[in-house]
């Protein structure tokens, strides 16, 4: 390995360290630390996203990544050596641009932003969050503004989740995607509507947890590199290739939840944990883009967790623990109550036929911002009429809208298309995968889901950060993100659970 290589990775490890140590603390944040601890916090992961910023854009990092450039210009772009160069110029070209006192700035603001965004949705009060979300969407406007300008100016937000798309790009998969979708919503609305009330009774939360649990262990979570624990809003977050932590919460009002909510971040953690050893500490630690990413945890939630062949092995484990709410439902209409489509408010809840709508919305609504066509005084206003338009429902309250997802207190502005993306690039990913493994059903109704994670190790996660998500997609799938394949998912899932 080359000297210059080597010292490179010495640095970089540790501007990974810095940066592990701060998810750690907004791990915390989000889990344990008590409320009063958000100032501190605030400037705890300043002073480490600054030190993180100085650290990795310095001249000697600069002038080594020049000379690696050069050095490994031919070599093969699949090594893991020339990928680490690339992708380590990458984001180093990106970040150079970005001051750390902005860095700073930003996570103070945040954070602030964040403890703002809690209390806001509990007290369904978006007064409360307004001033903060309007600082962190001008310094989204000023991170712009240190790039070159783009076609269009979301372009840049867009790049730092999905490298290599641009806005006009996913656009055109959304125009693609919506009449389709539409077309099925209204097929559905025409037929019988399936029965869900029992879903809706009074489940213990701690068995219900209990139970989400047996789930990821199943699917192949390891214990030993990570933890469940409750948030306002679910997430995953990795602190090296050992150590992947999910989130959950319980909502009394729709207890099902928490079993999905669970299967989500496990396929986000089952990616993370699938890096490489060597690749811990490294630039190539982790998903290729967001999309990816998403990709994994709604095959994991949606694919696997809501078809019928995962019900055979679990439901009546689920029946037998819950028997006074479910003891006289049968498989078939636990199925279908899993899988009803019905317009709802909160996108985390949103069945599959209707998910993508919301985030159709939200990547209009961000657009709007970052444009500066939208005041963000008029974000309830707006939200509550695009989701008259979109899904034909009204929020009641802003904790029903605009309050329920936490993603804008962080600054990730330029995000939510990602979910769309992933539910698409799932699909094309899952006709090669029951093609590769035709008995893919068979195994599930064993409860045996090592041949799917073994299949994603090998084809997917193996591969880290090395590749741009389109390049990615189009070596696994042989095409590039489209909807062609989850459109056919969607029409045979749905014309079987509701006889179209």
């Amino acid at each position: 390995m080359s000297e210059k290589l080597n010292q490179l990775k010495e640095i970089l490890a540790e501007v990974a360290d810095l940066r592990n140590t701060a998810a750690v603390l907004g791990w915390d944040q989000q889990t344990f630390m008590p409320q009063g601890g958000s100032e501190a916090r605030g400037y705890q992961l300043a002073t480490l996203g600054k030190l993180a910023q100085i650290k990795f854009t310095s001249d000697e990092v600069g002038k080594l990544l020049d000379d690696l450039k050069a050095e490994y210009a031919g070599a093969d772009p699949e090594s893991d050596d020339a990928a680490y160069v690339r992708v380590a110029a990458r984001d180093y070209e990106k970040a150079v641009r970005v001051p750390p006192e902005f860095v700073a700035e930003q996570a103070v603001v945040t954070t602030r932003a964040f403890e703002a965004w809690v209390e806001a949705r509990q007290k369904s009060d978006f007064s409360v969050f307004r001033p903060h979300l309007e600082k962190v969407v001008d310094l989204v406007k000023k991170y712009v503004s240190f790039f070159p300008p783009a076609d269009h100016p979301y372009d840049t937000l867009l790049d730092d989740y999905e490298p290599g798309m641009k806005t006009a790009e996913v656009k055109a998969i959304f125009d693609a995607l919506r009449p389709k979708q539409v077309k099925l919503l209204k097929a559905i609305a025409d037929k019988k509507q399936v029965k869900d009330s029992f879903l809706y009774g009074k489940y213990n939360d701690q068995k219900m947890e209990k139970f989400s649990r047996e789930i990821a262990t199943q699917f192949g979570y390891d214990w030993s590199k990570g933890r469940q624990d409750r948030a306002p809003h679910p997430f995953t977050t990795t602190f090296s290739v050992n150590d992947v932590r999910i989130t959950t919460r319980f909502e009394a009002d729709k207890p099902i939840a928490m079993l999905f909510s669970t299967m989500h971040e496990t396929g986000h953690a089952l990616y993370e944990l699938g890096s490489k050893q060597e690749f811990d500490r490294t630039p190539l630690m982790g998903g290729a883009s967001l999309a990816i990413h998403e990709s994994q945890s709604r095959m994991w939630e949606n694919l696997v967790g809501r078809s019928m062949a995962f019900w055979e092995y679990f439901y009546p484990k689920l029946q037998k623990t819950f028997s006074s709410q479910l003891g006289e439902v049968s498989l078939k209409s636990f199925y279908k109550a899993i899988n009803k489509v019905e317009p709802s408010f909160i996108r985390v809840n949103a069945d599959e036929a209707t998910y993508n709508m919301h985030i159709m919305l939200r990547l209009e609504l961000e657009i709007g911002m970052v444009e500066g066509a939208l005041d963000v005084k008029d974000l309830p206003d707006i939200w509550n009429t695009k989701m008259d338009e979109y899904l034909g429902i009204t929020p009641a309250n802003d904790a029903q809208g605009v309050l329920q997802d936490m993603h804008w207190s962080g600054g990730a502005i330029g995000y939510f298309s990602t979910y769309a993306l992933g539910n698409l690039v799932s699909a094309q990913l899952w006709e090669k995968i029951t093609k590769d493994i035709p008995d893919l059903d068979q195994q599930f109704r064993k409860g045996k889901f090592d041949g799917l994670l073994g299949w994603l190790r090998e084809n997917l996660h193996v591969h880290g950060r090395k590749f741009e998500p389109q390049e990615l997609v189009k070596k696994i799938t042989g095409s590039r993100i489209n909807s062609d394949a989850y459109v056919r998912y969607l029409t045979k899932k749905f014309g079987e659970v509701y006889g179209l």
